[in-house]
C-alpha cells in the first residue's frame, strides 16, 4: 500500500522565490534565510519520495471571488507555473500524479469531506517556493522536480476559512486514503503558508515571534491541543495572513501518530526545526517530521 512517511512544513512568501530567481540568495539580508534550508535540501535528496501531497493556498491565481472553493485536489497530469503578474516563475512545470489524486478526492468525499476536484489549473508560488526551497534552484528547459505533485488547494483568503479543527480532521481522512491505494508509493505531505504576518491595515508587518514559535511547540507536541486554537487567535496573535497556518494542521492531522482525533502512537521524529525573521514582511517556519 501508499504510505505517509514524512511531513514538511513551510512557509510560501513570494519574495523568497523572487529572490532565487533573481540570484539574491547570497545578499547579506537573505543568507540567513535560505542557510536554514540547506539541511532540508539533503534531506530530501536522501528521502526523495514517489509522490508530494502539497497543501497550500491559491493567491487569485486559479480561483478568483467568482469561485471560491474551500478544498480543491488537482487531479491533472500536469501543472503550468502561474504568472502572477510579472510572468510565470521560472521553474519547471509540475507533474501531478491522476491516479492517486483520484483516488484520494474519491475516499475523502466518501468519509464526508467535499472537495472541488480541479482537472486543469495553473499553480503560483503558494506552491512553486515550497518545492524550490526543498529541491533547489532548477533550470526549467533541462530540469525536472525530483518527483510528482498533487495540488491541494484551501481557502485561507475569502472568508468563510475553514477551522484548524476541520483542517486537522482533513489530514487524517487523507492518510486514510493514501494507505488504502493499492501501490506501493512513499508519499510525502506538506504544509504551507505562514507564519506570522499581515499585509494590509493598521497591523500591516504584524510579526510574533513568541506566539509563532510557542504555536509550532504545539504542532509538533500536542496537535490536538494545537488543532483547537481558536480562529480569533491566529487574527489577533499572527495576524490577518497568520490564518494561512491551518494549512500546517492537514500535514500533522496526516502523520500516523493522530487517530481519530486523538494523539496515540509514537511522536513523529523532528529531523528539522527553523524560524527566521525578516522575510519580505512576513515571519518564515519552517520543519521536517518523520513517522517513527
Amino acid at each position: 500500500m501508499a504510505k505517509i512517511t514524512a511531513s514538511v512544513f513551510t512557509s510560501h512568501v513570494p519574495a523568497i522565490g523572487a529572490a532565487m530567481d533573481l540570484g539574491k540568495t547570497q545578499e547579506d539580508y537573505w543568507k540567513p534565510l535560505f542557510k536554514g534550508y540547506e539541511y532540508s535540501k539533503q534531506w530530501m535528496k536522501d528521502n526523495k519520495p514517489d509522490v508530494i501531497f502539497l497543501v497550500y493556498n491559491d493567491h487569485a491565481t486559479a480561483f478568483s471571488l467568482e469561485m471560491i472553493p474551500t478544498f480543491a485536489i488537482g487531479t491533472a497530469a500536469e501543472f503550468t507555473p502561474a504568472d502572477e503578474g510579472w510572468g510565470p516563475r521560472p521553474v519547471p512545470k509540475v507533474i501531478g500524479h491522476p491516479e492517486l489524486a483520484s483516488h484520494i478526492a474519491q475516499s475523502v468525499i466518501q468519509q464526508d469531506f467535499d472537495l472541488t476536484i480541479v482537472n486543469k489549473m495553473d499553480v503560483d508560488h503558494g506552491l512553486t517556493v515550497p518545492l524550490s526551497l526543498m529541491c533547489g534552484e532548477l533550470d526549467p528547459k533541462k530540469d525536472a522536480w525530483p518527483c510528482p505533485v498533487i495540488p491541494f488547494a484551501v481557502n485561507v483568503v475569502q472568508y468563510p476559512v475553514p477551522s484548524g479543527k476541520r483542517c486537522f480532521a482533513l489530514g487524517q481522512a487523507i492518510r486514510k486514503a493514501v494507505e488504502s491505494f493499492d501501490e506501493d508509493l512513499n508519499v510525502h505531505i506538506w504544509g504551507t503558508g505562514g507564519m506570522s504576518h499581515q499585509l494590509q491595515g493598521a497591523r500591516a508587518g504584524l510579526i510574533n515571534r513568541e506566539w509563532d514559535n510557542h504555536w509550532l511547540d504545539l504542532m509538533i507536541n500536542d496537535p490536538v491541543a494545537c488543532a483547537n486554537t481558536p480562529h480569533i487567535d491566529y487574527v489577533r496573535e499572527a495576524g490577518s495572513e497568520g490564518i494561512e497556518l491551518v494549512m500546517w494542521l492537514i500535514a500533522r492531522g496526516a502523520m500516523s501518530d493522530v487517530v481519530d482525533g486523538k494523539v496515540v502512537g509514537p511522536a513523529p521524529v523532528v529531523k528539522h526545526r527553523f524560524y527566521h525573521v525578516p522575510a519580505s514582511n512576513t515571519a518564515v517556519g519552517h520543519a521536517i517530521l518523520e513517522n517513527a
